[in-house]
C-alpha cells in the first residue's frame, strides 16, 4: 500500500497500458501517424484519451468544448463516447494540423459531431457567450497556448453548466512548475493558474498526475 502516488517506471507504465488500454484501431493509427510529427509531444497519451471518454460517459455529456485540437486525438476520443446527437465545438488555429484530424473523424463516422472553428479560440468562446450559449455545455477541454489558459478557463467556466466539467491539460508542464527560478511565460502562466484554481470557490477541484498533469474542475 502507498499513501502517495507511486512513480511509474517504464515497465509499470507498459503494464498499465497492457491491462487497461482499450484503444480503437483508428485511434492507434492516428497516434502512430502523429508520432512522426515535429510537434508530436502535443498529442495526449492514449490512457488520457480513454480517461476523457470515460468522463464523457460519466457526465452523460451531449455538448462539449475543446480548445486546442492539433491532429484530433482527444476530440476523436470524446466524439466516439458521445451519443449520436452529441456535439463538440472544437477550436484551433491550424488548418494544416486539423486537416489530419478531419481525415480520421471522417473515417470514424463522427465528423458530423464535431464543429471545427478555425481562428483564435478566445474569439470563438466569446462569440458563444454572446450568442447566449452560457451554461449549455457539459464539458470543456483546454489544451492550447499556455499563456491564455486563464482566459480560456474563465470563459469555459461561463459556458459549462453547473455540475459541468472543465479538464485542463499540461498542468505539471514536465515538472517545470516546481522550479521557482523558471520564469518562462508558459511555466509562469500554468503555475499561476494552478494556484488560482486551488483557491477558486466556484469549483470543485482535483489535480491528477496523469500524463503531463490533468486538472478536473467541476463548476459549482
Amino acid at each position: 500500500m502507498s499513501n502517495r502516488t507511486i512513480e511509474l517506471t517504464d515497465e509499470l507504465y507498459d503494464y498499465l497500458l497492457q491491462v487497461s488500454l482499450r484503444e480503437p484501431e483508428l485511434l492507434e493509427r492516428l497516434r502512430q501517424e502523429t508520432a512522426s510529427h515535429p510537434l508530436a509531444v502535443m498529442q495526449i497519451s492514449p490512457e488520457q484519451g480513454q480517461f476523457m471518454a470515460l468522463l464523457t460517459h460519466l457526465l452523460g455529456a451531449r455538448r462539449t468544448l475543446e480548445v486546442g485540437v492539433f491532429t484530433g486525438y482527444s476530440a476523436l476520443s470524446v466524439a466516439l463516447a458521445l451519443p449520436p446527437e452529441g456535439r463538440i465545438i472544437a477550436c484551433d488555429i491550424s488548418e494544416e494540423y486539423t486537416s489530419v484530424a478531419q481525415r480520421y473523424w471522417q473515417e470514424a463516422g463522427v465528423i458530423g459531431k464535431i464543429d471545427l472553428r478555425l481562428g483564435p479560440a478566445i474569439n470563438t468562446l466569446d462569440a458563444l457567450i454572446h450568442e447566449g450559449q452560457a451554461a449549455t455545455f457539459d464539458m470543456a477541454f483546454i489544451d492550447a497556448d499556455k499563456q491564455s489558459y486563464d482566459a480560456y478557463y474563465e470563459r469555459a467556466l461561463l459556458l459549462v453548466r453547473c455540475g459541468g466539467l472543465i479538464v485542463i491539460d499540461n498542468v505539471l508542464w514536465g515538472g517545470k512548475v516546481v522550479d521557482a527560478t523558471d520564469t518562462d511565460q508558459e511555466v509562469v502562466s500554468i503555475r499561476e493558474l494552478n494556484v488560482k484554481l486551488r483557491e477558486d470557490p466556484r469549483i470543485h477541484l482535483s489535480m491528477l498526475p496523469l500524463s503531463d498533469g490533468l486538472t478536473l474542475a467541476v463548476r459549482r
